[in-house]
């Protein structure tokens, strides 16, 4: 796989995230800030504008869109995909090329960062409800194809992010309304479903 492809899978993902600012915003107005859809929006944005716009190897168009999201005002979604995008970086061939054990890489790296600064699992309401599973189906994929690979990210991301609906809160403002939560799907693990639908997009 090229960074060509890797960007253009990128920006469909980035694409997918715009596309649902409305359905985002809707989640999160029910028992949070009302924020996530614009946040996620313009994260989409800058990681567009960055990828867009990056000159070097994998690894630096994943180190530009970490810098560009980080630079950017927002809710907690912004450190928290910061993070995420910078561990991928970390792991990402300064090349031209990466293949499908070097998605893998980056991937679990990524989730070993999110992980070190979010403290959430599965099961508590929050963007790793989608990213956990979506991780789990990279890292467990065994063909060399990474059409297949981020096909099976975006079925488990899907999956995660509708199963956030049978949860309490745990984490952020939702927090304060308990049960009241369950049968709404979080706004984060929804917006992380939407960017790996993106990503199968080739």
């Amino acid at each position: 796989m090229t960074k060509t492809d890797l960007a253009a899978r990128l920006k469909h993902a980035c694409a997918a995230v715009i596309a649902a600012e409305q359905e985002l915003t809707e989640i999160d107005s029910k028992f949070g800030d009302a924020d996530h859809g614009l946040t996620m929006a313009k994260i989409a944005r800058a990681i567009t504008e960055a990828v867009d716009q990056s000159d070097g190897g994998i690894q630096s168009m994943l180190d530009d869109a970490a810098m560009a999201v980080m630079s950017l005002n927002g809710g907690s979604a912004v450190p928290l995909w910061n993070t995420w995008l910078d561990g991928m970086q970390e792991e990402a061939p300064e090349g031209e090329e990466i293949d499908v054990p070097g998605l893998q890489a980056i991937f679990a790296k990524a989730l070993e960062e999110l992980n070190d600064m979010s403290g959430a699992q599965v099961g508590d309401k929050t963007m790793m409800d989608a990213l956990i599973p979506a991780s789990e189906a990279i890292a467990a994929y065994a063909g060399s194809d990474e059409g297949g690979l981020f096909d099976a990210a975006a079925k488990a991301a899907a999956a995660g992010a509708e199963n956030s609906k049978n949860f309490v809160s745990k984490f952020g403002r939702a927090k304060s309304y308990g049960a009241q939560t369950i049968g709404t799907p979080d706004a984060g693990a929804m917006s992380m479903s939407y960017f790996f639908q993106g990503l199968a997009q080739a």
